[in-house]
C-alpha cells in the first residue's frame, strides 16, 4: 500500500471515529461510508475493518471525551445493571459498545435475554409500566445462520435500552460480533458490577 493510501486509510478511520463520537453515528458501516464521502474518497471498496474503527473510537474518547465520556459509559453500565436485575429471570447478558467502551451518543445499551416467548418479557415491562417499542434485529450465529430476533426498545432517562429476546436453542449458538466476527462478548450481572463500581 502506498504512503498516500495509508494516509487516506488513517484519515478515514479517524473521521469515522469522530462521526461515532461526536455526531451520534452508531453503525460502523454507515460511519465508514460517510467518512469516505466527506474525505472525497468516493465509494471505495477498501474500507478499514470494524476492529480498527472500534479501537479508534476508544482512543478518541480517551483523548477528547473527558469526564463526559466516562460519565456516560458509567451511566450506560449502571442502567444495564438495573435492567438486568429487573430481568433476572431471563438470564440477561450485556453486549455491545457498553462492554467494550467504544461508545458515542448514538449508542444504546444492548441486553440479550433468554425466553421461549418474547411476550413474557413484554408482560413484565407492562406490569412495571415501562413504555416500549417492538422491533426485530437480524443476528448472524456461529453456525452461519441469520435469524430475526424480537427486540424490545425503551428509554431509561437519557439512555436507550434494547432487549434482544433469544429462544433457549438460539442463545446456545452465540451471535457473532459485528466488529470482529467472533462470538459476541457478553457480561453477566456479576461480571458487570465490578466495572460499574470501579468507574470514575
Amino acid at each position: 500500500m502506498s504512503r498516500r493510501s495509508l494516509a487516506s486509510a488513517a484519515e478515514l478511520i479517524d473521521e469515522a471515529a469522530r462521526l461515532i463520537c461526536d455526531e451520534g453515528y452508531a453503525d460502523y458501516r454507515m460511519a465508514k461510508h460517510k467518512a469516505a464521502e466527506r474525505l472525497g474518497l468516493g465509494r471505495t471498496g477498501n474500507l478499514p475493518d470494524n476492529r480498527q474503527i472500534e479501537a479508534a473510537v476508544i482512543d478518541r474518547q480517551a483523548l477528547f471525551g473527558g469526564q463526559a465520556y466516562y460519565a456516560r459509559l458509567k451511566s450506560m453500565r449502571a442502567t444495564a445493571l438495573r435492567a438486568m436485575k429487573l430481568l433476572a429471570a431471563y438470564e440477561p447478558r450485556l453486549a455491545g459498545s457498553a462492554v467494550s467502551g467504544a461508545i458515542g451518543d448514538g449508542h444504546r445499551v444492548q441486553i440479550h435475554l433468554v425466553s421461549d416467548h418474547a411476550e413474557a418479557v413484554e408482560i413484565l415491562l407492562h406490569d412495571r409500566q415501562i413504555p416500549f417499542e417492538q422491533d426485530e434485529r437480524v443476528y448472524r450465529l456461529a453456525d452461519g445462520r441469520e435469524v430475526e430476533i424480537p427486540l424490545l426498545r425503551f428509554e431509561a432517562d437519557d439512555i436507550g435500552v434494547d432487549l434482544a429476546v433469544f429462544d433457549p436453542g438460539t442463545i446456545r449458538n452465540p451471535p457473532l460480533s459485528q466488529v470482529d466476527g467472533k462470538p459476541t462478548r457478553r457480561l453477566t450481572p456479576e461480571q458487570l458490577r465490578p466495572l460499574v463500581d470501579a468507574s470514575p
